[in-house]
């Protein structure tokens, strides 16, 4: 089968089985991203060479709880005082759990960025290798099911409108580099990469952000201003660190000498080459949202 043709198919079926997801229900959404999880920690744990039974069972076990925990807490209370006619509260701060998760993942964002800019690590240590899996992997699949919640309940424009962010940001970088980039952005990590490419990049995601504001996520006339620049802020977080995430991968990849994370996707590569870019984007993103909130 000719490459393109191959490439086209399979990023097709990723693209609805994502969006099928993500607007059905709450429940499909993240079930999907718990089985992207499983395969995202299977790909990493053979980049830097890690048996790979013990972080799958811990990454499904964690993010099935906290996501239990935090989404469908006060269902299973409301439940409980019914069926016995008391009237109890379960002793869990959300708000605490996301802090401090949020805390972990942001540490290890920042272990991600000297990692990429140490010219002279090759080898990577058993114990940052499992600290990796845990901040770089599995707590940001737990922030993007948090990011679709927004403040209030689960909202599937939220998630659809980062995700379109992402896609416009690496495919208008792509074009605009190859077009007219000359100048390179990481060329040791990523030849292909330019600067002319990563501005271009990050310009057309504002302009996106801007229409998803607009046309996509309708706020209503009161907050309508306050909507665009939301939006046009995630679309400069997504374009400077959405880029960051790729190359944290890329460096992954190179000290383990492969090109892809995996091959379950025939021209596109691994999941983690998918969603490289949403993964380490994603707890900063819910970071700013926690700002937002803060200062409303």
């Amino acid at each position: 089968m000719n490459e393109t043709l191959k490439r086209s198919i399979s990023g097709a079926i990723y693209v609805i089985l994502l969006l099928a997801s993500i607007l059905h229900s709450t429940e499909n959404f993240f079930i999907l991203f718990g089985i992207f999880l499983i395969i995202t920690i299977y790909e990493f744990c053979n980049l830097i060479a890690v048996h790979k039974v013990v972080p799958i069972l811990f990454g499904a076990l964690f993010y099935t709880t906290v996501t239990l925990v935090s989404h469908y807490s006060k269902i299973t209370t409301d439940t409980i005082n019914q069926f016995f006619h008391t009237d109890i509260e379960l002793a869990i701060n959300i708000q605490q759990l996301n802090i401090i998760l949020l805390v972990v993942a942001l540490v290890v964002s920042i272990k991600c960025i000297l990692f990429l800019f140490y010219d002279h690590i090759q080898k990577i240590s058993t114990s940052s290798k499992y600290l990796y899996l845990l901040g770089y992997i599995i707590l940001p699949f737990l922030f993007i099911t948090k990011i679709s919640f927004g403040i209030n309940d689960y909202n599937p424009k939220i998630i659809i409108g980062l995700f379109i962010l992402i896609w416009v940001n690496d495919s208008f970088a792509y074009i605009i580099g190859k077009s007219i980039g000359k100048n390179k952005l990481f060329e040791k990590i990523s030849p292909k990469k330019t600067i002319e490419g990563f501005l271009g990049g990050i310009i057309f995601a504002v302009f996106t952000g801007y229409l998803i504001s607009k046309y996509y996520i309708r706020a209503k006339p009161e907050f309508s201003q306050k909507s665009i620049l939301i939006w046009i802020s995630i679309a400069f977080i997504v374009g400077i660190f959405g880029t960051i995430g790729d190359l944290i991968e890329s460096k992954f990849k190179r000290i383990a000498g492969v090109k892809d994370s995996g091959k379950i996707m025939p021209g596109h590569g691994g999941i983690l080459d998918r969603l490289d870019s949403i993964i380490f984007v994603a707890p900063i993103v819910f970071l700013f949202y926690q700002i937002l909130n803060y200062v409303s």
